[in-house]
């Protein structure tokens, strides 16, 4: 079938044809079962607001329209079609959510299906994600998505020549930021060790490490290797100051 009798324009793919049914069922009741589910979907009186300022929309055929719609007609099918592809198109603006008159938040809607999709390891969701291993890496170590040695002159052309010259004598431009913290070139700012001990207690805690290792073994290991060594220096110093 070519679309979708509900507005939902695209063609559901043959991928999701071909799982069964169950499976469908399954994925689409873990994203309703989030405890935010119910904070975020309360009823929709089909006016179109939230789609006609969502600047996404304006670029991509994706609707938060559509996602509230979906959820309230228990459109399973699609809404398991969705999840590959389309809600990543979603900016995460939330204008949706301030423009709703019923205060629905069809962004945080695809927040919870877009960690369904990470935890669920779908290939499509791998092949999305694959460009930014070196973000991930960034912030699960350090707790930075970029670093001032990240924005390199020929990365940016689009930045014109005033790039260039922002980018010499950096250490030193660094070095002259009045806050310790932002001294650095390879983080946007320093993290403690502390904090990011911390910050991978959080990570173990909520199960991002196993959602990660699914969806990007590889990347995985590289950042345990890290975590595990900071962790390490971390028990040292600590015993150390006993």
């Amino acid at each position: 079938m070519d679309g979708h009798i509900y507005g939902y324009n695209l063609p559901i793919s043959e991928k999701t044809k071909a799982v069964p049914w169950e499976e469908k069922v399954r994925i689409v009741e873990e994203v309703k079962s989030d405890f935010r589910y119910k904070e975020y979907i309360f009823g929709c009186l089909n006016c179109g607001v939230c789609t006609a300022s969502c600047p996404s929309n304006r670029f991509f055929d994706y609707s938060p329209r559509e996602i509230v719609q979906r959820f309230l007609e228990e459109d399973v099918e699609v809404l398991y079609d969705m999840m590959h592809e389309y809600i990543w198109a979603c900016s995460q603006c939330f204008t949706c959510w301030i423009r709703c008159p019923f205060v629905n938040n069809p962004g945080g809607l695809v927040a919870i299906m877009r960690e369904v999709a990470v935890r669920n390891a779908f290939e499509a969701t791998k092949d999305l994600l694959k460009p930014y291993g070196r973000v991930l890496l960034k912030v699960m170590t350090t707790g930075n998505q970029l670093s001032a040695d990240m924005l390199q002159p020929d990365f940016f052309p689009d930045w014109g020549p005033k790039m260039a010259d922002n980018m010499e004598n950096l250490r030193a431009k660094r070095l002259a930021i009045p806050f310790d913290v932002g001294k650095s070139v390879k983080t946007a700012w320093e993290v403690s060790l502390e904090t990011a001990v911390e910050m991978y207690t959080i990570w173990r805690e909520t199960g991002i490490f196993e959602m990660l290792e699914k969806l990007d073994p590889n990347l995985y290991n590289v950042i345990m290797d890290i975590v595990e060594e900071n962790e390490e220096r971390y028990e040292e110093l600590y015993e150390e100051e006993e």
